[in-house]
């Protein structure tokens, strides 16, 4: 107490005396944070570290395989004048849908049902309404090749790169057929096993880009197909319920876009095939009527 300093009457040490030099004390003992020089010198090591095991090189990588015949369809399609037409749709009734058939689908073989299988066989049923865009072009024989086989390519990502497995005869498929097809084709795309004829002679193409993300793209038709889509990221967005009405419903938008080769395609025909395709994916039940 003799080192104590007593604020009260006539030098009297108090509590709050006391107390003051017991905190001071603790004070004194705790941990000082690490200066920022330390800190700064602990960043520039990891960052040192990193550089290290970093190549140093520039890495020369052959194109084969896949990769390479996607090169050569690329290098090709720079001939193609693209037009793009684009819209969205209203998925709100296909997810009910989807979500009320999913129990059955697992029974039957196919673990998850997704909307894809819904979106090839829309398109199906609208080729088979303008098979203009199920047709192929031979420019060197001025020739356009209607086909019966809707034959459609399915763009998928996987750690080897872009796979277009197809899905084939389309019109003779139900959707749970093409349900269980893509499952098929998925799990031999991530194996890198798809065979020749898994991956040849596609008559249309369809991306599912959206799967990973974005909205409304560009997407590059691959000759000699007329026609792609390519399917945005699923939106829940405010909507008007009419254009008679203020009233606000909460929607399930994708954004789809489509080009073709405007030298096959017109964009009147390439609208209103989009518009049929959108009417099958937002009124499902539709689709029982057009099919065979």
């Amino acid at each position: 107490l003799g080192t104590v300093f007593g604020t009260g009457p006539r030098g009297r040490v108090l509590k709050a005396d006391v107390l003051k030099i017991i905190n001071s004390s603790n004070n004194s003992t705790v941990a000082t944070p690490p200066s920022s020089s330390s800190s700064l010198s602990s960043a520039q090591e990891k960052i040192s570290s990193t550089l290290v095991s970093s190549p140093q090189e520039d890495t020369v990588i052959p194109i084969r395989g896949y990769n390479r015949l996607m090169v050569k369809s690329m290098t090709s399609s720079l001939q193609i004048p693209h037009m793009v037409y684009a819209d969205e749709i209203n998925v709100n009734a296909l997810t009910e849908v989807r979500d009320s058939l999913r129990p059955l689908a697992k029974e039957m073989g196919v673990p998850k049902l997704t909307y894809l299988p819904f979106f090839i066989k829309a398109t199906s049923l609208a080729l088979s309404t303008y098979p203009v865009l199920n047709s192929t072009i031979d420019v060197e024989e001025m020739t356009l090749t209607y086909h019966v086989e809707h034959n459609i390519g399915v763009a998928v990502d996987t750690e080897r790169g872009l796979t277009v497995p197809v899905v084939n005869g389309c019109q003779d498929r139900s959707v749970l057929e093409i349900a269980e097809e893509l499952n098929r084709l998925y799990s031999l795309a991530i194996e890198g096993s798809l065979s020749e004829a898994d991956i040849t002679n596609p008559t249309f193409t369809l991306s599912n880009i959206g799967a990973i993300g974005g909205t409304y793209m560009s997407p590059v038709v691959l000759p000699p197909q007329v026609a792609i889509g390519a399917m945005g990221k699923i939106q829940r967005l405010p909507r008007f319920v009419s254009d008679d009405s203020d009233e606000v419903e909460s929607a399930r938008i994708m954004p789809i876009s489509w080009a073709g080769d405007h030298r096959a395609v017109d964009g009147a025909t390439m609208a209103r095939f989009s518009n049929m395709w959108k009417s099958f994916c937002e009124n499902p039940s539709s689709m029982m009527f057009a099919m065979r």
